[in-house]
C-alpha cells in the first residue's frame, strides 16, 4: 500500500511538472503549437496571429484556424508529437486544461475554462455563470438570460471602438441596451468621454431619464430669440425610431413619443403658417 502510494505521488508530480511555468502573454502552458498554415513554431494561436498581421506583405498575413493544429511540441522535453494532454516522452500535461476538440492548452484552471459546443470554442468564468443564447449566437452571462435585447449575431462582427473581431476576443464583452456588443474596456472609455449612444445603431446605452429631466430644467432656464422661439422642426428619434414634428431649441430636441433627447433633425426649422 506504501509503495502504491509513493508511485501516485511520484506520478502526480510527474503530471504537474513545470505547471505555470511555460508559456507566452497570453496563456500558461507546456507546449507550443506547430501552425499547419506556415509550419512554424508560436507559443499559441494568438502569437502567430500578432506576428503574421505585421508582416510587410499584405498577402502574408493571415490567422490560424485552431481546429487545425495537428502537432504540438512539449516545452519541458522539446518533443514534437500529435496533439494530446500528455507529452508522450515526460509524461507531463502539457495543460492542466485541455480541449481536444479546440486543440487549446492552459495551465490557469483559475480562468473557469469551458467548450462550448453552441459556440463551437472554448469560454472562460465557469459553465455554471453562463448560458448560450440561440438567436444571439454566443455564451453571456447567467445574468443576462430573459433580460437582454437579442440581436442575430450579435458577437460575430468587430468591436466598434478598437475593431477587434469579437467573438473569440479574450477582452470581457459589454451587452448594451440596444442588444449590440463591444469590449468592456472600451465602453468604459466611450461613457468617460461622455458618448451615450451606440456606435452601431445611436440608441442610447443606458436610462437617460435623469439626463433628460436636467436638459428639460435647461431648456426651460434658456429662452429662445424670438425669431427662433416659435419655430418646428422634423425630427427621428434614434431611440424608438419614431417621427414627430416639434418646436426648435439650441439645446436640442425632445420625442413626443418616448421622451428622449437621442434625436437628430431630419427636416430645417420652419416658421408656422
Amino acid at each position: 500500500m506504501l509503495l502504491e502510494m509513493l508511485m501516485e505521488d511520484l506520478s502526480n508530480d510527474r503530471l504537474t511538472f513545470g505547471k505555470m511555468g511555460y508559456g507566452c502573454r497570453h496563456y500558461r502552458r507546456r507546449c507550443r503549437i506547430r501552425t499547419p498554415c506556415c509550419n512554424e513554431v508560436f507559443d499559441c494561436r494568438h502569437c502567430h496571429n500578432e506576428f503574421t498581421n505585421l508582416l510587410p506583405n499584405f498577402h502574408d498575413r493571415h490567422e490560424l484556424v485552431r481546429y487545425d493544429v495537428k502537432q504540438v511540441i512539449c516545452s519541458v522535453c522539446d518533443t514534437e508529437q500529435p496533439v494530446a494532454r500528455r507529452c508522450t516522452n515526460c509524461g507531463v500535461n502539457m495543460g492542466e486544461y485541455f480541449c481536444d476538440i479546440c486543440k487549446f492548452y492552459d495551465d490557469d484552471t483559475s480562468k473557469g475554462h469551458f467548450h462550448c459546443d453552441d459556440c463551437g470554442i472554448c469560454r472562460t468564468g465557469g459553465r455554471e455563470n453562463f448560458f448560450h443564447c440561440k438567436k444571439c449566437g454566443s455564451c453571456y452571462s447567467v445574468g443576462l438570460r430573459n433580460n437582454h435585447m437579442c440581436v442575430e449575431n450579435s458577437m460575430r462582427h468587430h468591436c466598434p471602438i478598437c475593431y477587434e473581431y469579437m467573438f473569440d476576443s479574450l477582452k470581457d464583452t459589454a451587452v448594451m441596451k440596444c442588444g449590440h456588443t463591444m469590449h468592456c474596456e472600451c465602453y468604459n472609455e466611450m461613457i468617460r468621454r461622455e458618448k451615450y449612444c451606440c456606435p452601431i445603431c445611436s440608441k442610447s446605452t443606458m436610462d437617460m431619464s435623469r439626463n433628460w429631466k436636467r436638459i428639460d430644467e435647461e431648456i426651460e432656464d434658456t429662452i429662445m430669440p424670438d425669431e427662433y422661439r416659435y419655430k418646428k422642426v422634423w425630427i427621428l428619434c434614434n431611440d424608438c425610431n419614431d417621427t414627430t414634428e416639434v418646436y426648435f431649441h439650441v439645446l436640442g430636441q425632445k420625442c413626443s413619443h418616448c421622451q428622449s433627447y437621442n434625436t437628430r433633425t431630419i427636416a430645417p426649422p420652419v416658421l408656422p403658417q
